[in-house]
């Protein structure tokens, strides 16, 4: 529809995209019925995710306010690590909400618990936060280079989140652990292809933009640089010089 070219790197990388996810789905764990927003409370404030979401708490604290102001705009892991940092927690916040929602549209309220409201307030901040440092690294470095580092970082730790959180892999073997590993793997160098075909395509079409100037624009330009020149030469004599110059017989 957009009429892209996709060159066969760009190929391999969808096809590695397409195999991971299709590897990740067959071997994903089956989540356990949740009842009450409550029950996603209780799993939030266990000691193990509390650990994980202080030290989010203090490694995003620590990026904003000591290496982005020295080294954000040369370390693209800077702006990315916040914003995979702070994503980790919006995407369980927003699990939290949505099991809320759902639970209140099947006919069992869930809005008159404070937790709802308080993971609703979550949500918005980390969503704001999250953008707000996206927009600064996309602003500030390239877009192949900030996508497929931020993808890597945020998925990444939202698996870790996701597993401390639900404990998806308790119920699991050893096989099906690793085989979504490999497809989540897969994935990463699908999508870091991806980006690298867009790259070099980007890269291609604007040298071609740049195409050699034909002979007689480049005697014109030539010619005109030539008296630009002799003009300026001729502004910084005095004007007993140029009076000289042009009684001179050429």
């Amino acid at each position: 529809m957009l009429k892209e070219k996709l060159h066969q790197l760009g190929v391999l990388g969808c096809v590695m995209c397409i195999s991971g996810s299709v590897i990740i789905v067959i071997h994903a764990p089956q989540e356990s019925p949740i009842t009450s927003v409550q029950e996603i409370w209780a799993m939030a404030t266990q000691q193990a995710f509390l650990l994980y979401l202080g030290s989010v708490i203090v490694l995003v604290v620590l990026l904003i306010l000591y290496f982005a102001p020295r080294c954000g705009h040369t370390n693209v892991l800077v702006f990315t690590g916040i914003c995979s940092l702070m994503g980790s927690l919006s995407v369980m916040s927003v699990k939290a909400l949505g099991t809320a929602l759902k639970l209140t549209f099947e006919g069992k309220n869930q809005l008159v618990y404070l937790e709802t409201w308080f993971f609703m307030f979550i949500v918005a901040t980390c969503v704001i936060i999250q953008m707000n440092y996206l927009n600064k690294a996309l602003d500030t470095f390239n877009t192949a280079v900030v996508s497929p580092i931020y993808y890597v970082m945020f998925t990444s730790l939202t698996i870790i989140a996701s597993v401390i959180m639900f404990k998806d892999w308790d119920g699991q073997n050893t096989g099906s652990i690793i085989s979504e590993l490999c497809g989540f793997i897969a994935v990463l160098c699908g999508t870091i292809l991806l980006n690298s075909a867009k790259d070099s395509d980007r890269g291609s079409s604007f040298r071609g933009e740049h195409a050699p100037l034909s002979p007689t624009l480049s005697t014109g330009l030539f010619s005109g640089n030539r008296e630009t020149l002799k003009h300026d030469e001729e502004n910084e004599l005095s004007p007993d010089d140029i009076c000289l110059r042009k009684q001179e017989p050429y």
